[in-house]
């Protein structure tokens, strides 16, 4: 009789092109599905607030999605070694797949976990299934890992297009009998008190939502992609990265979307390009969620300011799409990208903030939070970072406003108390006249505030802190 397998499910929450599971029922036998919740284990950042959310209800969907198959989720806490052995034995599973985490540091433990269960008589196949390209596969002529984008992209694409996805199992075969699981519930993911009512809202976790928002993106959205990815009013955006972070959806799937559709895509691939970029770095340069990649910048002189830092989380700077970007993180647990930008260098360059405050609070708002991306993300807009956007790039917040929300409708939309204020103030309230404000109902400093610094002597500030480096 064929003895069971044992597949340990992370990031890669889903049952089409999961080739961990594919393998496991290609096998014969019975399959286990298991998902181990370990947020204090070495290696791993525990997952802020908003993924925690997302977390709970993307479990919840795939143990419906598994009992359709006739299979179910099994669901520890604890350090997944002994997790693993324990399940494994009391399973009568001889064997265990799971698909390969791309954090350096994750794979590193999980080296250690796959030695430990190979010396414990299991057999163990590791599986990629979260990137399209493994990161040590792809280099630079001279053997190193890349640090400027396009070049990797071409190399990258140079390797050929991946493999097609693949379809989930027909059926999955459960054991005679299932071992112990813990409770969802019990994991304590959800908010308490509840303040999740805005991602509910907004959210479909799971395998099913995944497969929708892409039908629609590519149905609605792709062709018209390149221009609406920068107007935040719009539905310009894919809204996958969530599916994405937690595996609800593979990036082989959302390339082979793309190329079938006929549309022309590739301004969203490039976007999946960047993705590849941020965890080739962080799988070669490990420190950098913590540390700059340019070590000049070890040095520079960051301020330090509990009030100001937030008024910026709070979505309180006087800036209203800066505000408005914030408020939209606060309330849906997710922010247009291009606001992301204009935020985060208000923060570094507007406030001298440093990049490791902002990366927090997003890694503890964002429902898509990923080590890499977040790192990648904030690293360019500080300037210290690969293929970093240069340091006297400091983006004017009245005038990325009005070129990327020329009509105010996005702060209209979560700056409320702006909305009656007519299109041309909507991006500097303070400086509408006393008459315009007054018709609006509007009373700075009481329903709005000023702004927090002043855009120009902040911006001049910032090059004198960055020339200061360049000196020493």
């Amino acid at each position: 009789m064929s003895r069971a397998t044992l597949v340990w499910l992370r990031n890669d929450l889903r049952l089409a092109d999961q080739p961990a599971l594919a393998a496991a029922a290609a096998r014969g036998g019975p399959v286990v599905p298991i998902y181990l919740h370990a947020p204090d284990e070495e290696g791993d950042w525990p997952p802020g607030s908003a993924s925690r959310f997302w977390l709970h209800h993307s479990l919840t969907a795939l143990d419906a999605d598994l009992r359709a198959k006739g299979s179910r989720l099994t669901i520890r806490r604890g350090s997944s070694l002994p997790a693993l052995l324990d399940i494994a034995r009391r399973s009568g599973a001889d064997a265990v797949h799971f698909s390969r985490r791309a954090e350096p540091m994750a794979r590193a433990r999980d080296l250690l976990v796959r030695g430990e269960l190979e010396a414990a008589g299991f057999e163990v196949a590791v599986f990629g299934s979260h990137l399209l390209y493994e990161p040590e596969l792809v280099k630079t002529r001279a053997g190193r890992p890349f640090q400027v984008f396009a070049p990797f992209w071409n190399a990258c694409l140079a390797l050929g297009d991946p493999a097609p996805p693949r379809p989930a199992p027909a059926r999955l075969e459960a054991p005679e009998r299932w071992p112990a699981s813990d409770a969802l519930a019990d994991l304590g993911l959800l908010p308490h008190p509840d303040w999740a009512e805005g991602m509910r809202f907004a959210w479909h976790p799971g395998e099913d939502g995944a497969r929708r928002r892409l039908a629609a993106f590519v149905k609605e959205g792709v062709e018209g992609y390149p221009e609406g990815r920068d107007q935040p009013a719009a539905p310009g955006t894919s809204r996958l990265s969530p599916h994405l972070h937690f595996g609800e959806i593979g990036p082989r799937q959302l390339f082979d979307a793309i190329r079938r559709s006929g549309s022309p895509g590739e301004a969203f691939l490039r976007e999946l390009g960047w993705r590849e970029f941020a965890h080739h770095l962080l799988h070669h340069f490990p420190h950098t969620p913590e540390r700059p990649l340019r070590p000049e910048f070890a040095r520079f002189p960051w301020r330090r300011d509990a009030a100001q830092l937030r008024a910026w989380q709070r979505g309180r700077t006087g800036y209203p799409i800066v505000d408005a970007g914030m408020r939209e993180l606060w309330r849906t647990g997710w922010m247009h990208n291009r606001v992301r930008m204009i935020a985060a260098s208000f923060l570094v360059k507007d406030l001298l903030i440093t990049w490791q405050e902002g990366a927090a609070w997003f890694w503890d708002t964002l429902v898509d939070a990923d080590l890499a991306s977040n790192t990648l993300g904030w690293q360019w807009t500080a300037g210290c970072g690969a293929d970093a956007a240069p340091y006297f790039r400091i983006f004017n917040p009245v005038l990325q406003g009005k070129r990327f929300d020329p009509e105010g409708e996005y702060v209209a939309r979560w700056v409320p108390e702006l909305a009656p204020l007519p299109a041309a103030h909507r991006h500097a309230p303070w400086l509408a006249p006393a008459r315009v404000l007054e018709q609006a109902g509007l009373v700075l400093d009481e329903d709005y505030p000023r702004p927090i610094v002043e855009h120009a002597a902040a911006r001049e500030r910032a090059l004198a802190a960055f020339a200061s480096i360049k000196a020493r």
